[in-house]
């Protein structure tokens, strides 16, 4: 039963991190935005490209064998190999107007926002933390003065880490 408990547990916090909800999020709004362009396409692409030919960019096709019919009922192929290239071509502009509307209404707002928000930030002017290797540098230093028995001075100017023996 306390298996059940973890796992139920573990779910509930998986289910709650704030990655998986703005996640949900933007699948839901990428549908969204996925049939607005698709209206876009059909409805304004297709046609500009249609005044060069068929405004359904389905019917751009090539046949690869010398001999391609089509049933003239059902509209099915019957014979020969197709490239259905109008399908492709109407599919990446699809592509290309979603990616671009996230990216111009979405992405480009959120991180002209972020760098204002970087630039209010008050800036850091105190002193830059110690590297590992200066502090690698006094540790060694002040063992090796332990080990000698002398007052330890650290070779590095932060001196953090000297270690002084007191005389007596």
């Amino acid at each position: 039963m306390s298996q059940s408990k973890g796992v139920l547990q573990g779910f509930k916090e998986f289910l709650m991190r704030g990655n998986v909800i703005e996640l949900a999020v933007a699948v839901v709004v990428g549908a969204a935005f996925t049939n607005i362009v698709n209206s876009v396409v059909k409805g304004v692409i297709n046609p500009i490209v249609g005044a060069l030919g068929s405004q359904n960019l389905d019917n751009y096709q090539s046949c690869l064998t010398t001999t391609c019919s089509k049933d003239p009922k059902t509209g099915a192929f019957v014979d020969g190999i197709y490239i259905l290239w109008g399908s492709v071509l109407s599919a990446a502009l699809t592509f290309l107007i979603t990616a671009a509307v996230v990216y111009f209404l979405m992405i480009l707002p959120m991180n002209k926002w972020k760098e204002r928000q970087e630039a209010k930030k008050p800036v850091d002017d105190g002193p830059a933390a110690p590297t590992e290797i200066e502090l690698l540098t006094e540790i060694r230093d002040a063992l090796i003065a332990q080990r000698n028995g002398s007052l330890a001075v650290p070779s590095s100017a932060l001196g953090t880490i000297g270690i002084q023996k007191t005389q007596e």
